[in-house]
């Protein structure tokens, strides 16, 4: 039985947007953290009880800060695969492999929208 590529050629065909209900910046090295906003009545407890933040941040790696101003909604995985590639060449290899898992993780954590063309 051939084993089924991990990779499905749709899901590379999609295209990302960031999640405009997120706020994000950059700092001085160009590592982009994203602010996730801590709502709902089991955070404000906890904020209230054990002076949990009401923002919290993510920092993402060197590759998801190169692409985080990229998610425009304009280009699909495959297309900034090619710009992740040319940027860091070899250090990014397996490399849809690699952005298929990653924005598998943005969506699960509902950082990225998908559209639709």
């Amino acid at each position: 039985m051939k084993k089924k590529n991990v990779i499905d050629e749709n899901y590379l065909e999609k295209i990302p947007f960031r999640n405009p209900m997120l706020g994000w910046s950059t700092d001085e090295n160009g590592i982009v953290s994203l602010e996730i906003q801590n709502t709902g009545v089991f955070n404000r407890i906890a904020q209230k009880l054990f002076k949990k933040p009401k923002v919290s941040y993510v920092h993402l790696d060197e590759m998801g800060s190169f692409l985080w101003p990229l998610l425009d909604g304009e280009e699909n995985l495959i297309e900034l695969g090619k710009k992740v590639d040319e940027h860091f060449g070899e250090k990014a290899h397996p490399l849809y492999e690699r952005l298929a898992k990653y924005f598998q993780i943005l969506d699960s954590y509902a950082f990225v929208i998908w559209v639709k063309k």
